[in-house]
């Protein structure tokens, strides 16, 4: 494995790789619970959707495990399952369409299609490294703002309000507390240098959360999304369902060609940049960048999303992607593809124990996203704000727009847009490269699409 993985040229080890895969795999189990859930407003079987996103995280994060040598795990993206459900499959059905979730696995189909021919033509990988150094470093603090409401918001910290658009949440409630104290164990520990801070964290939260609903504490409400924080093993069961197998309607192209393409340039612009601004935010913080600001293997990562993005929409589940949550595996000093084999382990694993995976609470993982969070914004600290308006101002605007659009892929579209103006504005066209001229159109369009 040390020769595989390159281990001791990475400066990590066994122990260490097991450990932040199971940290990734428990900052992101979550998905495990939403995507059935969601896709069954879709129309389709919930249990089979559970095996399929179990799987198809699996197989995708071992192939980025073996093509690309990271600790980048994925799984069916969160976003692009809600377009997926409330975009796609609501209005097909409202139409009258029968089964409008096999149309939409068709769009995430051909989309995965595309990805690997323009993987396999290096365009998604010369605009990783085209991207200027201040703007990446916009992207990685924009993604940890980003990733760092995420968890507030899993934790009822941060709610969404009428008048002031965010305000804070119940002070007193369980989730609010456990969840602000859980960050400060991780924090307490991290300061201690103990082994694995981020982890030992998330199940002391959830312990926490044992011991809170026993008390009375925590009360179970579904319509608050509080469940009960104990694994249910009453009439569980450990044998995985059947996912939908190849589950394809191509009869709706033909007649509705333009309506399918919007689909598939929607879910095809989403996923792409929200895998650049991943993989960079991620290579970041895990000083996986070489000294020029460039992503070594980055064919093989990309080439791995998308192959992923194939087989989830054959197994029958939205778009797969990578996940932001890899930063605290990151955190956790996960440096190589053995952190991605041990994830997948456990996405397999979850597979015959749903229950106990499925119990545990988003504010118990809440303070991992939180503590990250910290982590990727202090790469502020690398940009240069005096010497080019453009990259200074691209760089912000990424920045500001990922968390307050909740999109990294808005953060980035106008993050580049933003640098391309200003380099035109200020004469120094020349200076842009051909794959930001050929993004900057791309955008151009989606938004456009969006307009109409």
């Amino acid at each position: 494995m040390d020769r595989f993985f390159q281990l001791k040229q990475n400066n990590t080890d066994v122990k260490t790789e097991i450990i932040a895969g199971a940290t990734t795999f428990l900052s992101m189990a979550y998905i495990l619970a939403v995507n059935p859930n969601m896709l069954a407003d879709a129309g389709m079987d919930s249990s089979g959707v559970f095996t399929a996103t179990a799987i198809s995280a699996a197989i995708a994060t071992l192939i980025m495990a073996f093509l690309s040598n990271y600790p980048v795990a994925l799984a069916s993206g969160m976003g692009l399952n809600a377009y997926f459900t409330y975009s796609v499959c609501i209005p097909l059905a409202q139409q009258g369409i029968n089964d409008p979730w096999k149309i939409a696995l068709t769009a995430v189909l051909c989309e995965g299609i595309i990805f690997i021919l323009l993987s396999i033509c290096k365009f998604r990988e010369t605009l990783i490294n085209d991207v200027p150094k201040n703007l990446k470093y916009g992207i990685t603090v924009g993604i940890g703002l980003f990733i760092t409401l995420i968890g507030l918001s899993n934790a009822g910290i941060v709610i969404a309000s009428s008048s002031t658009l965010v305000d804070l949440g119940a002070v007193p409630s369980a989730p609010f507390a456990l969840a602000f104290l859980g960050f400060l164990i991780i924090c307490i520990l991290q300061h201690h240098k103990v082994i694995c801070p981020i982890l030992w964290g998330m199940l002391a939260t959830w312990i926490m959360g044992m011991i809170a609903q026993a008390a009375g504490w925590y009360e179970i409400n579904a319509q608050l999304g509080h469940y009960s924080v104990f694994p249910d093993f009453k009439g569980a069961s450990f044998i995985p369902s059947m996912p939908a197998f190849f589950a394809f309607d191509f009869g709706f192209i033909a007649e509705n060609f333009m309506q399918f393409a919007v689909i598939v340039f929607s879910f095809l612009f989403v996923d792409l940049f929200d895998t650049v601004g991943g993989l960079i935010g991620i290579a970041d913080k895990g000083n996986l960048l070489d000294k020029e600001g460039k992503l070594p293997r980055a064919s093989g990562a990309l080439l791995s999303d998308a192959i992923g993005t194939v087989v989830g929409a054959c197994m029958g589940t939205s778009t797969v992607t990578t996940y932001m949550e890899s930063c605290a595996g990151v955190g956790q000093g996960g440096r190589t593809g053995l952190t991605s084999v041990s994830t997948a382990l456990f996405f397999i694993a979850a597979l015959f124990f749903s229950p106990i995976f499925l119990a545990i609470p988003g504010f118990a993982t809440a303070p991992a996203l939180i503590f990250v969070g910290w982590l990727m914004i202090s790469s502020v600290k690398k940009m240069n704000f005096e010497e080019d308006m453009a990259d200074s101002i691209g760089g912000f605007v990424a920045i500001v727009m990922m968390p307050f659009t909740y999109s990294i892929a808005n953060g980035i579209m106008f993050g580049i847009l933003s640098w391309v103006i200003l380099k035109i504005l200020s004469g120094r066209a020349k200076d842009v490269p051909v794959i930001m001229w050929i993004s900057s159109l791309l955008f151009a369009f989606r938004i456009i699409t969006m307009i109409v």
